[in-house]
């Protein structure tokens, strides 16, 4: 399988995942500016939607949507177990977290990524961060390394690099003592380090 992906996007979460389970794959760099891929490929052939992540099977199939990904591959895991069964109350639990980060968090970071925003668009999209990591924050209880409790799932894997964000747009996660706490314990993680060292985060 194929990771089309974009350095520190949220496409990261799915590359994690894809080193957490051990299965097989490449990745291809995408300029989601010129919609090309570093092959020379049309990736609005691939991906008419135009933005990452996109995951092209083995069968040529695509899927996209970051969390339909990560929820793929963690049902499809055989060495890991990265999600509770599909049916339980932790499933319904880990899906409020994804999509908690999906749908909220995700998207308040984004007027502090686009060129065209002003300075006070920016600075009200900063506040806007600060009252979802007020919740994250008051979430994670005292002495829990993840969201569920002992148990990395795919809901940390997305919000450990979308909280990861705020180090790159101004936001000072020290405000934040379990939060930043949470994002130095998935950093140190080899699947984090080999994903970030793959897309040229780190050395």
């Amino acid at each position: 399988m194929k990771l089309f992906y974009k350095p520190g996007a949220c496409s990261l979460a799915s590359h994690l995942i894809l080193h957490e389970i051990g299965r097989s794959f490449e990745i291809e760099l995408v300029d989601t500016v010129s919609g090309q891929t570093a092959n020379g490929n049309d990736y609005r052939k691939i991906n008419p939607k135009g933005y990452v992540p996109a995951l092209q099977l083995d069968d040529g199939q695509v899927l996209t949507e970051g969390p339909a990904i990560l929820q793929y591959l963690a049902d499809g895991a055989t060495t890991a177990e990265l999600a509770p069964k599909i049916g339980t109350f932790a499933r319904a639990r880990m899906l409020e977290q994804l999509t908690f980060v999906s749908s909220e968090l995700h998207k308040a970071f984004g007027p502090l990524f686009r060129d065209d925003s002003t300075e006070p668009e920016k600075s009200a999209a900063r506040e806007a961060v600060a009252k979802k990591f007020d919740h994250v924050e008051a979430s994670l209880a005292d002495g829990e390394k993840h969201q569920m409790e002992e148990s990395f799932t795919i809901a940390d894997a997305y919000l450990f690099v979308v909280a990861n964000w705020a180090n790159f747009t101004g936001i000072d996660l020290a405000r934040w003592p379990r939060l930043s706490a949470f994002v130095s314990r998935v950093f140190d993680r080899p699947a984090a380090q080999a994903a970030m060292r793959a897309e040229g985060l780190i050395q």
